[in-house]
């Protein structure tokens, strides 16, 4: 891992950059994955250490995704961690494009979703559906682009699979270059683009630390082209 998707590090807790295409955590032989790279930089950092470094993971990005994790480098801080991503301790914040124009400039949407693990899809269900989880989060219209494209800045109340997009589609809103939950309108527009990405990034986290009680934020820019390449360059 590049010492410059280190955000922030201390004995308890480590914060990185994800970016796209790698996946928070995998099984999988031969494929990187963020807990792999957090370790080997860990294990480099301090070749002092006699034990395998530990790396514990409290909340997930899907693979896809870019964005700020935090990570726990100890049981009793992957515990307290763990707790405030399970509430709303942990403030999570989202930049997105999305395709579409007739709907508020603002507004929170609750749904409930059903994840199909044969598949890897999660739907939008009646909430008496067994197995459907309670989906929460709030949006606000940050600025229009080209083609109908809207940058919105998505706050996250729960967290679900493929939560904001699912939700975000179901409400009229799909996220640029999201070809599994967009439909054939939304591929087109990406291709039309030059956009292969889905246009999502957790640009902001905020969380108390484990151990001083300390609050803190994380702010980072996307990197993605699917911000950069229809304009949208302010992400305030």
């Amino acid at each position: 891992m590049k010492n410059e998707r280190i955000l922030y590090e201390d004995n308890d807790i480590i914060v990185c950059h994800k970016p796209a295409g790698i996946a928070t955590q995998t099984a999988r032989v031969g494929q990187a994955d963020m807990v792999s790279e957090i370790s080997n930089y860990l294990k480099t950092a301090h070749p002092e250490w006699k034990s395998p470094p530990y790396v514990g993971v409290v909340h997930r990005l899907d693979q896809p995704v870019e964005g700020i994790l935090v990570f726990a480098e100890h049981k009793a801080a992957a515990a307290d961690l763990s707790r405030q991503a399970a509430g709303d301790s942990m403030k999570k914040e989202y930049l997105a494009v999305v395709c579409g124009e007739n709907f508020p400039r603002a507004g929170e949407l609750t749904n409930y979703l059903f994840k199909d693990a044969k598949t890897n899809t999660s739907r939008v269900v009646p909430p008496e559906v067994k197995g459907a989880k309670e989906a929460k989060l709030s949006y606000e219209v940050l600025s229009q682009g080209p083609s109908g494209t809207v940058l919105v800045r998505v706050r996250l109340h729960t967290g679900r699979h493929h939560q904001i997009r699912v939700q975000m589609a179901n409400a009229g809103m799909p996220l640029l270059g999201d070809r599994k939950y967009g439909g054939e309108a939304v591929a087109a527009l990406s291709s039309q683009l030059g956009v292969r990405e889905i246009a999502l990034c957790a640009y902001r986290l905020a969380f108390t630390h484990p151990k001083t009680g300390e609050r803190m934020q994380f702010e980072i820019e996307p990197e993605g082209a699917a911000f950069h390449k229809i304009g949208f360059e302010k992400f305030q």
